[in-house]
């Protein structure tokens, strides 16, 4: 009896990823792989990409060197967004036997049929104009919490940003699939499902690219909010702009969604934001933040931000301290801004001086720090519902409330994947 081939994942960047990774390794071991951890030795290694910042290309390219020392015969693939952006940069990493782009990745177990250890490296990827269609996917790793995946690609044009180049047009699931995938993992015993996309405020977009109905995100979490089983959900992210009124006063009403959001801002200045092509201003920024805490004064708000970006002076640093500091938030990410080819951002000057990048990144982050702490102090003593992780790390195990404040216990199996009344 031939032995099974096995497989191991490893993934960079953001939810969205996760969610992919964790469809096509269901995928594999449908095909008959055996999946094994990454630092196990396995005969296929697979890593999935982001090219968000810098990091992640160079991080790709340690993972393979690490592979190459532990399992020398092993076949290599790298996937994602840095592999449709740079396919044939990647190609010529030693070691590397396979490059997937946007449209192939969900297919890489046909791949895999022809390929041998020491042919010379394959590159299968295309234009992402020709990216089309919608690959559902969801994590499953443990059944506490779930990033499903119900949009991808964006048509949004920022200065900074590769994502459209490397994942094409915005386009979406139907509201009908998601909800059956809903179903589904209510059965499999999840609690919570975060949703996530590229864009998702964009969501109803057929997967052609088109509005193929009037189905929008507000019509998607009302009808999940009605999905018996799910007893959270989550926006992992979505855009100020397109954040309504209407989907905040939902979310302050509804039964299922958690008092979380999540609203990229990237700067505090109006000057940067228009040469980072956002579509808006933080006026309406600020808005939308006072609606959630005059609704919500318990809601969680995270904020990504980006320092150094062209043109940031130091007036415009100050600007976006300012603005964040006077702001009624939970949280920062602090992304320090990386120059991406093929951006506009390349145009821009006066370029921003590596270290003072990081000074500033240093700064918001201190910023950010003392944000949670005092959003924390706000709920002390207060009772509310945490929905706790299977995961035993030393003995302890951890969970986070509704509104997003975590919390460490020592490990009790009564509580794992339950939700439980706590006193912050």
């Amino acid at each position: 009896m031939q032995k099974k081939r096995s497989v191991a994942f490893h993934t960079l960047g953001c939810k969205l990823n996760f969610s992919e990774t964790s469809t096509i390794s269901r995928m594999m071991e449908n095909e008959g792989f055996e999946k094994k951890e990454f630092d196990d030795t396995a005969d296929v290694y697979v890593i999935n990409t982001c090219s968000v910042t810098d990091n992640a290309d160079k991080e790709c390219r340690q993972i393979v060197r690490r592979i190459q020392r532990r399992a020398p015969e092993s076949l290599v693939v790298i996937t994602g967004c840095y592999a449709q952006l740079k396919p044939k940069e990647i190609s010529e990493i030693p070691g590397v036997d396979l490059v997937l782009g946007a449209k192939e990745k969900f297919n890489l177990a046909e791949h895999l049929l022809e390929l041998s250890k020491g042919d010379s490296t394959k590159i299968s990827s295309c234009d992402i104009e020709d990216v089309s269609g919608f690959n559902a996917s969801y994590s499953l790793n443990d059944r506490t919490r779930t990033f499903l995946k119900v949009q991808d690609g964006c048509d949004y044009t920022c200065s900074f940003c590769t994502i459209p180049q490397a994942r094409g047009k915005s386009r979406s699931d139907s509201i009908e699939n998601v909800i059956k995938h809903a179903h589904d993992l209510a059965a499999k015993g999840v609690k919570e499902v975060v949703l996530t996309g590229v864009n998702l405020g964009d969501f109803g977009k057929g997967p052609d690219g088109n509005k193929k109905n009037e189905e929008g995100f507000f019509d998607l979490i009302k009808q999940l909010d009605e999905v018996e089983g799910i007893e959270r959900y989550r926006i992992s992210s979505i855009e100020p702009n397109l954040l309504s009124n209407q989907i905040i006063e939902f979310v302050a009403k509804s039964k299922r969604f958690m008092p979380h959001f999540h609203i990229p801002l990237q700067s505090g200045s109006n000057t940067i934001l228009g040469l980072m092509r956002r579509r808006y201003k933080r006026e309406l920024y600020a808005e939308k933040v006072a609606l959630i805490k005059q609704l919500m004064p318990h809601c969680s708000t995270g904020v990504d931000v980006i320092v150094g970006f062209p043109g940031e002076t130091e007036v415009e640093f100050k600007e976006t301290f300012n603005f964040l500091h006077d702001l009624d938030i939970s949280y920062l990410h602090v992304f320090t801004y990386s120059e991406r080819d093929n951006t506009h951002a390349l145009t821009i000057k006066p370029v921003v001086p590596v270290n003072v990048r990081h000074e500033r990144n240093k700064v918001l982050r201190n910023l950010s720090y003392m944000k949670s702490q005092y959003f924390m102090e706000q709920h002390k003593g207060q009772n509310r519902k945490v929905l706790f992780e299977g995961n035993n790390k030393n003995m302890m195990m951890e969970g986070y409330t509704d509104n997003y404040i975590r919390i460490v216990t020592p490990y009790n199996p009564a509580f794992v994947n339950n939700i439980v009344s706590w006193t912050v």
